[in-house]
């Protein structure tokens, strides 16, 4: 039975952060929470910064470590 170890690399699970904190200010902005001043200042940030996560997802070191064995690699033990 072969174990395998899941990444846990916080740069993995920010996209998933940044989709939801997306969907939450639109659903803020629906309920009044706040109004469209507000909302169309935070999504295109949010936007912005899942542009510069894709743009750096080399320089993740368990990622770029994939020959020596990182948690992300494809080589099995």
């Amino acid at each position: 039975m072969t174990e395998e170890k899941a990444c846990r690399c916080p740069c993995h699970c920010m996209i998933g952060v940044l989709v939801a904190l997306f969907g939450l200010n639109f659903l803020l902005k629906a309920l009044g929470v706040y109004g469209d001043n507000v909302s169309n200042i935070v999504w295109p940030v949010l936007l912005m910064l899942g542009g510069i996560k894709h743009t750096f997802k080399g320089m993740c070191k368990c990622c770029s470590d994939k020959g020596a064995g990182g948690c992300c690699s494809d080589s099995k033990p």
